[in-house]
């Protein structure tokens, strides 16, 4: 599995549920944007590894949103304190999917720790995260995703990026629908 594949699942399941989805930086957000633009997609075009915390801190927010955070391996490792933080708030309302390909994906394919020996699956279970999941298969991320909505899910895919082109969104105009967003129905 590669991580568009991976990505345009999490997509369609979230435009689906009408939930909030948060992408990680660099070539992740393209795929996303590639893959299913909507104005519930939030785009990270910086701030690595701030994720995880953007969509905690919508999710606590905004409890009646479901939220979905799209993060990558190395971005989660510049911010294992998020998994601390998620597992001490522990909002019903969020999904932290982790996608690991084992590298910095967008500056290059250098490795990061996950090719080598740590375990983000049992670095969150340490933190705390009571539903930790892991898959390396389409069928069984789609299953998951039918099935849980709170925790994490570890997505194993292999390296490598999607030859997609940029957001031709400004920044501005991505935080204003994404904004709209998410006060539509909460006033």
């Amino acid at each position: 599995m590669i991580r568009i594949d991976a990505i345009k699942i999490i997509a369609e399941k979230a435009k689906a549920d009408g939930s909030l989805l948060i992408s990680n930086i660099g070539i992740p957000c393209k795929e996303l944007y590639h893959t299913c633009d909507r104005p519930g997609n939030f785009y990270m075009l910086g701030s690595m590894g701030l994720a995880s915390s953007i969509g905690l801190g919508l999710s606590l927010a905004k409890p009646q949103k479901h939220v979905i955070t799209i993060e990558g391996d190395g971005s989660i490792l510049m911010n294992l304190g998020s998994l601390a933080t998620i597992a001490s708030q522990h909002p019903a309302n969020y999904l932290l999917v982790i996608i690991d390909n084992g590298t910095y994906g967008s500056t290059g394919d250098e490795t990061t720790a996950t090719s080598l020996y740590t375990d983000l699956a049992a670095m969150a279970k340490g933190s705390g995260i009571k539903e930790v999941h892991i898959t390396n298969t389409l069928e069984r991320l789609i299953q998951l995703l039918e099935d849980i909505k709170s925790g994490v899910i570890v997505v194993k895919v292999q390296p490598g990026n999607a030859q997609v082109p940029v957001i031709n969104i400004c920044p501005e105009s991505i935080l204003e629908r994404f904004m709209a967003e998410v006060l539509e129905n909460t006033k």
